[in-house]
Formats: C-alpha cells, structure tokens, sequence
C-alpha cells in the first residue's frame, strides 16, 4: 500500500482484498513523514514495512533518513514483521559495472540494521548491469551478514510471548545459537513459526517445510529462511524426522553424524498456527547410514 498516512488505509485496504476473496499480505509502504506520526499502528495493522527512502527523503529531508531508516527497521523487528529496505541502493549501477563504495556502506548497513529485504528498482527495470547489480547487491549481504553485529541477538529476551508458536521460535533459536546446529527446520502451515525465527540473528540456516505454495511464496521475504516443498508420506513424526534428514543430507547441510539440527512442529499436521513441539535431533541417532553413505 503506497503512502500510508494511518493504520485506517491499511485496514480499508485488507477489507478490501477479503471483499474481492484474497488473503495477500500487505505492506505498507512507508513515504509520508504523517506515516511516522502513527507507525506503532501502522505497523500492526500491517504484515510488513517497505522504508521507501525516494519519497520519505523528499517529505521528510535527506539528513533525517539514515536514523528514521534505523527506528523503522528495528520497530518493525520489534513488532515481528518483515521490514524491507528500497530506494537507490545501487543507483550507480545504472549506468555503470559496479556500485560505488558509499553504496556498498549502504548495502551493508541496511543488513547489519536487521532489514529482512533489500530492493533494486531502476538499476534491474532498466539499468545497464541488472545481472551485475543482484550479483553484487548479493555479495553484499553475504558479507555483512557474517559480522558479529549481525549474529548477535537479544531480541525480545525481557519480553513477554503472547503465542505458543512464537516462545518455540525463540526458544529454537536461542538453543541453536547455544548448541552449534546445522540447521533449524520449522515444518509449517502458515508460516508463522519461521517468522518468528527470522526475528533472531543468526548465521544458522532456517528451513520452512511446507506443503502449501502460497506459504513458501510469503517465508521468502523472511530473512535467512528458505521454504522447500515437504508432506509427510505419513503422519508418524519417527517417518517425518528420517525424511527431512534426507532432504537435508541431500540439501549439502547435513555431513556427518555427529551433526545436529532441530525440528520444530504442531501437534496436529496440517493445522496452521499449532506449533508447540522443539526436537532437538543428532542425526546419527536416526540415519548414520545413510550420511555415511552420502559422505562417501
């Protein structure tokens, strides 16, 4: 949604799309400096922020940005909700092979900031160098996301949870920070669970296991998520666990037997918003043949 003034055009904007029969998330695109007089509302009748810094820049003055950028990236995190970064992030490549050194500061900060997301807009529609502009832009983040600003979190740590599934994606992370893991898998329906996750800094790879294509389209925007495809053949969680093994041997993030990962998952499968299980798994316990076989 362009130029949000109050949490009212969001909400008009949703009723809307359940009046057309469409459940699409919407972000509110942040631009009007009236938008940051009533951002806590906005932000939850929201499902994620854009900090659309062309238009913000020009209501609200360019020396203003850098910070307002900040407080907009680390309410929305806050708030559990997906933040995005946009606007002349690499302009330069417009026109030119690689992006200047500011650039690339600016790049890397947004990341560091704890951004979900960052966009390319002229520089991929009709710049010189779009494959160039990603390839960089992609470089970029690898980067900065192995600082130690980026891998360290105390996000929500006094705080109290008002949902099962969001203290297990807490709690998943904090242990996975703790205890070295592979990797996390967060079988999901709606997708919830792994947001939850994304809130936490970490280097630690997260897996969105998912049936449903509408979900695995909406966990791409979270940060250091990636949804693959997976139904149990059967609902028995002994049958589940030895499949997303698999996957994840198969994957390149499982290597040995000693490794470990953790499965988060609901009671009941196919149920969304049911999290409330965290299964902490060496994979040698379960499927040292078939890592072993990998290996070799």
């Amino acid at each position: 949604v362009s130029f949000p003034r109050n949490a009212e055009d969001i909400n008009h904007a949703r009723q809307l799309l359940r009046a057309a029969g469409c459940s699409a998330a919407i972000m509110a695109k942040i631009e009007r400096a009236e938008a940051l007089e009533f951002i806590d509302e906005i932000l939850e009748a929201s499902d994620a922020i854009m900090v659309a810094r062309g238009d913000l820049g020009v209501e609200i003055g360019d020396p203003e940005l850098p910070a307002v950028q900040k407080m907009l990236i680390e309410k929305t995190r806050l708030a559990n909700k997906v933040v995005l970064t946009a606007t002349q992030m690499m302009e330069s490549m417009i026109t030119n092979p690689t992006p200047t050194r500011a650039e690339v500061f600016d790049v890397a900060n947004a990341v560091i900031d704890g951004t979900d997301a960052v966009m390319l807009s002229a520089e991929t529609a009709s710049g010189a160098y779009p494959a160039r502009a990603i390839e960089a832009m992609s470089r970029i983040c690898l980067s900065a996301e192995k600082s130690k600003d980026v891998q360290r979190s105390r996000h929500r740590i006094d705080t109290e949870f008002k949902h099962i599934d969001e203290a297990i994606g807490m709690a998943t992370m904090y242990t996975a920070n703790h205890l070295r893991v592979k990797a996390i898998a967060a079988m999901t329906e709606s997708g919830s669970t792994p947001l939850w996750m994304s809130r936490i800094s970490s280097g630690i790879p997260i897996y969105a296991l998912t049936q449903h294509k509408k979900t695995r389209h909406l966990v791409t925007l979270y940060r250091g998520v990636c949804p693959i495809p997976f139904k149990p053949i059967q609902e028995d969680m002994n049958y589940a666990i030895r499949d997303i093994i698999s996957l994840l041997v198969n994957e390149g993030v499982i290597t040995g037997p000693e490794d470990r990962i953790i499965i988060t998952r609901g009671n009941l499968m196919g149920v969304g918003g049911g999290t409330s299980t965290m299964i902490i798994i060496r994979v040698g316990d379960w499927m040292l043949e078939k890592v072993t076989e990998t290996k070799s």
